[in-house]
């Protein structure tokens, strides 16, 4: 019965590697969230978290993020 089903393609290395980064992004983004909001609640009281981010800290986990991109980089390059 399953000699009649048509042979799936193969996958290339770079499709895998979207997927798994996209799903490693979403998990890293959601587990994040989630904590920013437990802690924001914990010490706001309940109030609007989003009013109490400054733009020092936007500019500051912006500046992370480019670095932890660029690690990630060097890593596909190859260069020791």
């Amino acid at each position: 019965m399953t000699s009649n089903l048509p042979d799936l393609p193969e996958t290339s290395w770079k499709t895998r590697t979207y997927m798994a980064g996209g799903l490693i992004g979403l998990a890293v983004g959601l587990l994040s969230a989630y904590f920013y909001a437990r802690a924001s609640e914990e010490n706001g009281g309940g109030r609007s978290a989003q009013s109490q981010m400054s733009s020092m800290d936007i500019l500051k986990l912006a500046v992370a993020l480019l670095a932890i991109v660029r690690q990630i980089t060097d890593l596909g390059s190859g260069k020791k």
